[in-house]
């Protein structure tokens, strides 16, 4: 393994078992969720990543089989989901980790703890979004901003969404008011239009859009919450923020929120748990891959060939 991609990604048959340390559980993974941070780290490109050679992957669920000093045991057996190193396997050792909604399999719990509480963080929290406000999301078609389409109807916003053009029905049917081509030449001029050129109190940017974003939101109340750079760095300066863009920029890390503000993060997964009850955030249905054929799931990930969640199985 190297920082030169996906393609450069090998299964290994003879790892060791982890053992769960004090705190701990160890879960024989069932499914291991697929990010766009497992394509950043094959790159190198993931800020505090690892360093090659690494196991893959930091999303699984699955039942646990042991527990760590301090776990009751009475765990054993119990299907959670959760996020730790090395999900990309048979078995990884998991901290604090969630149960599996009742009634659900494991794989239909993966974004419970990742992609879920992302959109739902960067939605109310970080966004301030509420109702009758209009909100841009883009990558509409991926894990995260299909459960942020979802998350902002069920509020009362207005959604204006972004996706390529083969994927606007899947995003339609989730409930987006409107769908705009993400490779469209000025999605910023598309959004203004929308709204009779008053702009968008809140954007949700993914990577790749960053000045469209910026564009395209309300002055002086406008939002911009940046939860990734999927489409590579971008330059933002002081100058762009007092004479182009006069707007609220707040970046946005989903491991750094859970060790900053554990108790925020605690509200987000209950609030998860009350859309789950009511009917808002169902089941997940993930595109499933071989664990051999995690090169593939992360490269087509990569080259956004996929839509919703995927999901590797060992």
């Amino acid at each position: 393994m190297s920082f030169d991609g996906p393609q450069d990604m090998r299964l290994v048959t003879d790892a060791e078992v982890p053992v769960p340390g004090r705190g701990e559980v160890l879960i024989r993974v069932a499914a291991a969720g697929v990010n766009f941070a497992d394509v950043s780290k094959s790159h190198g490109v993931f800020g505090g990543g690892p360093q090659p050679p690494y196991v893959a992957g930091f999303e699984a669920a699955g039942e646990v089989v042991a527990v760590g000093e301090g776990i009751n045991d009475a765990q054993l057996g119990a299907q959670v989901v959760g996020v730790g190193d090395g999900a990309f396997a048979e078995y990884m050792a998991l901290s604090a980790p969630v149960s599996v909604p009742s009634g659900w399999a494991a794989h239909e719990a993966l974004g419970l703890l990742v992609n879920w509480p992302t959109a739902l963080a960067a939605l109310k929290p970080l966004g301030g979004l509420t109702a009758e406000q209009t909100v841009v999301i883009h990558a509409a078609a991926g894990a995260t901003g299909q459960a942020a389409v979802k998350i902002a109807k069920h509020y009362g916003a207005t959604v204006i969404a972004t996706a390529s053009v083969p994927k606007h029905g899947a995003v339609l049917a989730l409930g987006a008011d409107h769908v705009l081509d993400s490779r469209g030449a000025d999605l910023a001029a598309d959004v203004l239009r929308l709204t009779d050129g008053a702009g968008a109190d809140l954007v949700v940017e993914s990577g790749g859009t960053l000045e469209a974003s910026l564009g395209a939101a309300k002055r002086v109340t406008g939002r911009v919450v940046v939860t990734g750079l999927a489409g590579g760095e971008a330059a933002l300066t002081n100058w762009d923020l007092v004479y182009r863009h006069q707007v609220h920029v707040i970046g946005f890390n989903l491991g750094v929120l859970i060790q900053a503000t554990p108790h925020l993060f605690g509200e987000l997964v209950g609030e998860l748990f009350g859309l789950i009850a009511a009917g808002v955030l169902s089941p997940g249905q993930p595109t499933t891959y071989q664990l051999a054929d995690g090169p593939k799931a992360l490269s087509e990930l990569e080259a956004r060939a996929t839509v919703g969640k995927l999901a590797l199985l060992p």
